[in-house]
C-alpha cells in the first residue's frame, strides 16, 4: 500500500516535484489525446464533446462536492470514481475525462467532504512534500464502510437525477489505492444500480473475519468485479489474491483479479509509480468491464 516509507523511499531517491510534474503533464497529455492513424489523420477515434462542472449535493453527513463530466450528446451510463489518498486534483479530472470520453459519465467524488471541499493538493507532489498523510489522517479515518455506503447511496441518487445519466443502465465504479474497498462497498450498498466494480491497487480489500471486509461482501451484491493488484501489494500479501478469488467464486459474482505488473499507484499519471503499458492495460479491461455490465 502507499505509505509514509514509501513516500520517504522516493525522496530518497531523488524524485523531486519537478519530476513529479513533468511525469504526470505527459501522462494527463497522452491520455487527452485521440488515438489517430496513418499520414494525414485517417483512422482518427471521434471523441464525443464534453461538459463538466464541479458539483455538490447532499447526503446523510452533508454535502458532498465533486468534480463531474459527461458527453454532450445524450445520456450515459454513470460511473462513480473513488481518488486515491490525494483526492480530487489535475491528474484524477483527466482521467475521468478519458473515461467520460468513452461515454460515460463520470463523478469523482471528494471523499474527505465531511471536513474539506474541492481540491487539498495540486498533485502527488505536492502530497508528498507538504505532509499529505498528516493532513489527511483526522478525514480518513471517517471513511469506514457504514460512511462510505451512506455516500455511494447519495451518489448514486443524485445520478439518477442527472438528465446527462442514462439511468436505465447499470452503475460503474472505480476506485484508486484506499477508494479500491469503496467500489465493493457501493456495489454493497445499491445493488440494485451498480452493476461493475473496479479496484486498482486497492489496499484493504481483505480485513480477515471483519463482516464489512470487502471480501466478505462481495454476496451482497450483482456487480462484476476487476481487481488489479499491484505486484508490491501482492509481494507483501500473496495470499490476498486467492482469497478474493475464492470469496468472488463463493458469492458467485464474475470477477477478474490479477497482479500486474508495477507498483503501488501504477494506474495514476502523477504518481511516481506510474506505468503506462500497464495503465493503458487496465484501462483497455476497465472499458471491457463497463462495456459488458453496465447493459
Amino acid at each position: 500500500m502507499c505509505d509514509e516509507d514509501k513516500l520517504a523511499r522516493w525522496a530518497r531517491e531523488g524524485l523531486n516535484r519537478r519530476q513529479f510534474g513533468a511525469l504526470g503533464g505527459m501522462a494527463a497529455l497522452a491520455a487527452c489525446t485521440p488515438a489517430e492513424s496513418g499520414s494525414q489523420g485517417e483512422g482518427r477515434v471521434a471523441r464525443p464533446a464534453l461538459a463538466e462542472e464541479n458539483v455538490g449535493f447532499e447526503t446523510a453527513d452533508g454535502t458532498m462536492d465533486g468534480f463531474f463530466v459527461h458527453p454532450v450528446s445524450g445520456p450515459a451510463p454513470a460511473v462513480l470514481f473513488w481518488p486515491d489518498i490525494g483526492g480530487i486534483r489535475e491528474a484524477k479530472r483527466n482521467m475521468a475525462r478519458r473515461l467520460a470520453g468513452q461515454g460515460y459519465a463520470v463523478l469523482v467524488a471528494n471523499p474527505y467532504y465531511r471536513d474539506v471541499a474541492g481540491q487539498q493538493f495540486e498533485d502527488f507532489a505536492d502530497f508528498a512534500a507538504n505532509g499529505g498523510f498528516r493532513k489527511v489522517g483526522p478525514w480518513r479515518e471517517k471513511l469506514d464502510a457504514e460512511a462510505i455506503m451512506r455516500d455511494a447511496t447519495a451518489a448514486v441518487g443524485w445520478f439518477d437525477q442527472q438528465d446527462v445519466v442514462d439511468s436505465a443502465r447499470g452503475v460503474g465504479t472505480q476506485g484508486y489505492c484506499m477508494g479500491g474497498p469503496f467500489t465493493v462497498w457501493t456495489a454493497a450498498a445499491v445493488p440494485a444500480r451498480v452493476r461493475a466494480a473496479a479496484s486498482f491497487h486497492g489496499g484493504g480489500l481483505v480485513r480477515g473475519d471483519d463482516p464489512m471486509s470487502p471480501h466478505n461482501l462481495f454476496g451482497k451484491t450483482q456487480a462484476s468485479y476487476l481487481i488489479a493488484i499491484a505486484q508490491d501489494d501482492d509481494a507483501e500479501a500473496p495470499e490476498n489474491k486467492e482469497i478474493l478469488r475464492e470469496a468472488a467464486k463463493a458469492a458467485g459474482r464474475p470477477a477478474e483479479i490479477e497482479v500486474y505488473a508495477g507498483d503501488h499507484g501504477w494506474t495514476v499519471p502523477d504518481a511516481p509509480a506510474y506505468v503506462e503499458a500497464e495503465a493503458e492495460r487496465a484501462l483497455a479491461n476497465l472499458l471491457k468491464l463497463y462495456g459488458s455490465a453496465l447493459g
